[in-house]
């Protein structure tokens, strides 16, 4: 199946009950003409919305794949910001990203399951979240957040000003973080806000957070990883995504550093892998990652384990 033929795709609206309580709403697209070859989730950053993903998914199920995008609660069209307040970026990672995964698991046969996380997202998935029963996960600019370990005097300037200040203000007087007005993407829940900031401090991100298991949770995680930065991605740097990555001792995991360049693009940064100028350069090389994992995935008939044929490309 060509991979920029978004006529043969199906889409439809997603709805998932959290079992912590309120919903999770997204859309899942799917080869129109054909039985799909896999499934991929994609659990976005922070207050990125769902559109963002839109042209990846699409480009996915171009190519065989079953690809589900959504937002995560209290952000975009998964509730109020307001409403959700009490909502922690663990929450996300703990509840949402799990939840998605659970559904997408049982509903489109035995065939491979996959994952892109961007951002906290691929936090989510590197701590095992989601990451159960999977043929291989991706991560795409995550990192350890702290503020401090931005390169540049500016940035590091604009988003201490963001995290410590403008931000946690927002979030105590108004309960919720503006986050069109402020520049971060989606509007979000206050303490999400309130989380991110006091992580930001950390020098080693969550991983320094005593109420949590982060640096456990990394190290049960099993199987295959690719994780994937950009040299011009103003906060993650190659040094903090090994600082996610060299916790996954249990993990066969890749690194994969790209450039404008190697896309064809100006820019790319910490959002832009996901924009259309990277359909015939960059796309495809990430889709030959899962398509391989796919490949190898092994499959359970009649109580014995085999492995899945070569599926010819068209």
């Amino acid at each position: 199946m060509r991979s920029d033929d978004t006529t043969s795709v199906e889409a439809e609206e997603l709805r998932i009950q959290i079992p912590a309580g309120g919903w999770v709403v997204g859309t899942v697209r799917k080869p129109a003409d054909e039985s799909p070859r896999g499934v991929v989730v994609i659990h976005p950053a922070t207050a990125v919305p769902e559109r963002l993903y839109t042209g990846f998914a699409e480009f996915l199920a171009a190519s065989g794949y079953v690809a589900i995008t959504y937002d995560y609660r209290g952000t975009g069209r998964s509730g109020s910001p307001r409403k959700d307040r009490g909502l922690r970026m663990r929450d996300w990672m703990s509840d949402d990203v799990p939840a998605v995964a659970a559904w997408a698991r049982p509903r489109f046969g035995d065939v491979p399951q996959l994952a892109i996380g961007h951002s906290i997202g691929g936090h989510a998935l590197a701590l095992g979240n989601g990451s159960r029963g999977l043929a291989g996960f991706v991560t795409v600019a995550s990192h350890v957040a702290g503020t401090a370990t931005i390169p540049d005097r500016r940035e590091r300037a604009r988003v201490r000003l963001i995290l410590r200040a403008l931000g946690p203000a927002a979030a105590r007087v108004l309960g919720y973080v503006p986050g069109r007005r402020m520049g971060l993407g989606e509007d979000m829940p206050a303490a999400a806000m309130l989380e991110w900031s006091r992580w930001s401090t950390m020098p080693h991100y969550f991983f320094d957070d005593p109420t949590m298991s982060a640096a456990a949770d990394a190290a049960r995680v099993t199987g295959d990883v690719l994780a994937v930065g950009f040299t011009d991605d103003p906060w993650s740097t190659p040094a903090q995504i090994d600082a996610i990555t060299d916790r996954l001792t249990a993990a066969r995991v890749e690194r994969r550093t790209w450039s404008p360049a190697d896309g064809g693009v100006d820019t790319i940064g910490h959002l832009g892998f996901f924009r259309r100028g990277l359909r015939d350069t960059l796309w495809p090389e990430l889709l030959a990652w899962l398509d391989a994992r796919a490949e190898a995935a092994p499959m359970q008939e009649d109580g014995n384990v085999r492995f899945r044929a070569r599926k010819p490309r068209r």
